[in-house]
């Protein structure tokens, strides 16, 4: 198992899940802050610079390690490296992060997942303040506020997006052709809709609860994503420290009941044996037309392909209340660039200027275009394809959202207690599991 992502580990933008709750190593937050730390405060590096001073030749290690696209950036670094002497980079897609910084060898550029594991290496304070860099002003103040949502270290700023992936409901365009069916906008239309196609024997939606983070990615986050400001949620719950409780300010008993009476909703809409049924089997199924629509996002459409290379796919965002201009996306950060805030100046200053290479316009956007995802520049060119394109207005809007699943660490088991809650119903307990065990972390944390 990779160190992010979802723990399928599949095709284009799989990692894209981006659920630490239930991927990444098995650390809790103060045992990653140990591991990570190597003393109380990191050591400041002077001003960044785009100049590559000397005339020595210096070679850097770029980890990049999501690997389906290992040999699209084995291109660019080979692209890179033949375009100049100075230096050399290296791409290496096998790497531990926890265990490189650890060692006192971090890479010299990383462009991987970001997620509330990796948001840790910025409240620690290892990673460059990149600032002053050029780069850091093009990219959207909305999509660059995703990063600070999970954490901030002063007023720096040390991870660049690279990659949006966006996800919502995938559904079979000849299916929805078939029973004249419309994109819903609101959650009065999309239940119709499940009406609908039950009324023709079609399942509306296809559901694999025998795999907790597929509840977790899907129905969790695009109804609570929908109907909650996550963001603010969170920010209030860490906020209330050791005094977080059932009554605090905000809670899960009181701001996540209704979202998850909303998912139980659909449990009468789903495939009748959702409780067994595996991820691998929700790609087979869905790809041969078992049901018109699947909660998943991007990383499975790859799966489905491959099984059935003619299935025509759309895709958009739940609607989860019955006002249009509610509805979002769930994204996340599938590639974010970062420096570790000390090496030698000369690897600094190659990093930097292999980050130049990669942040140019022609090079990330070209990127995100290939893989069904979307370029995190101001002005950014839509995403034309057809498989995700239904996504593309909420992206450039900043319609969106990162799931409420990806706020809970590992030491949470979430998606078992959201497992627990889609079979048996029981919305309070889910609920009272969350409060307690959120009260439990910030106790732990604090001691």
């Amino acid at each position: 198992m990779r160190r992010y992502g979802s723990p399928h580990q599949g095709s284009a933008t799989e990692r894209a899940a981006t659920e630490p709750a239930v991927s990444g190593p098995a650390f809790g937050r103060r045992a990653v802050l140990k591991a990570i730390g190597l003393g109380s405060a990191a050591v400041a590096i002077p001003g960044l610079t785009t100049a590559c001073s000397g005339s020595g030749h210096v070679s850097i290690v770029f980890e990049e390690t999501k690997p389906e696209v290992v040999p699209y950036f084995n291109n660019l670094v080979a692209r890179f490296n033949a375009s100049q002497s100075a230096i050399t980079v290296t791409h290496d897609f096998t790497s531990s992060l926890i265990a490189d910084f650890v060692r006192g060898t971090p890479p010299n550029i990383d462009c991987d997942n970001y997620n509330l594991i990796t948001s840790i290496f910025i409240a620690r304070g290892v990673l460059a303040n990149l600032a002053s860099l050029p780069q850091a002003a093009t990219i959207d103040p909305r999509v660059q506020a995703l990063v600070t949502q999970y954490a901030q270290y002063g007023h720096e700023v040390n991870v660049l997006p690279y990659s949006i992936a966006a996800e919502g409901v995938i559904y079979n365009v000849d299916l929805f052709d078939k029973v004249h069916a419309t994109i819903p906008t609101t959650w009065s239309e999309f239940i119709a809709l499940c009406e609908k196609f039950k009324a023709a024997k079609i399942t509306p939606i296809y559901q694999t609860y025998a795999d907790a983070w597929t509840i977790q990615q899907g129905l969790f986050d695009y109804v609570g994503g929908g109907m909650v400001d996550v963001a603010g949620f969170f920010k209030s719950v860490r906020a209330e420290g050791t005094g977080f409780s059932a009554s605090s300010p905000v809670s899960f008993q009181q701001d996540f009941a209704a979202p998850c009476r909303q998912m139980l909703a659909l449990s009468p809409y789903a495939n009748a044996d959702a409780a067994s049924r595996h991820y691998g089997d929700g790609n087979t199924a869905f790809a041969n037309g078992q049901a018109a629509m699947y909660l998943q996002g991007p990383w499975a459409i790859g799966e489905v392909l491959a099984v059935n290379p003619k299935l025509k796919m759309g895709c958009f965002p739940l609607p989860a209340t019955d006002d249009a201009a509610d509805t979002k996306c769930r994204v996340n950060l599938d590639l974010a660039i970062w420096l570790p805030r000390s090496q030698a100046a000369a690897q600094q200053q190659a990093a930097i200027k292999f980050l130049d290479y990669l942040m140019q316009p022609q090079v990330m956007n070209a990127y995100n275009a290939a893989n069904l995802a979307f370029s995190p520049l101001k002005n950014a060119p839509a995403q034309t394809n057809p498989l995700v394109s239904g996504l593309d207005p909420y992206v450039r809007s900043g319609r969106f959202y990162q799931g409420p699943g990806t706020y809970v660490p590992n030491v949470i088991p979430i998606g078992s207690y959201l497992q627990e809650m889609v079979l048996t119903s029981n919305v309070n307990g889910f609920l009272q599991q969350m409060d307690s065990a959120f009260q439990r972390l910030a106790i732990r944390e604090a001691a």
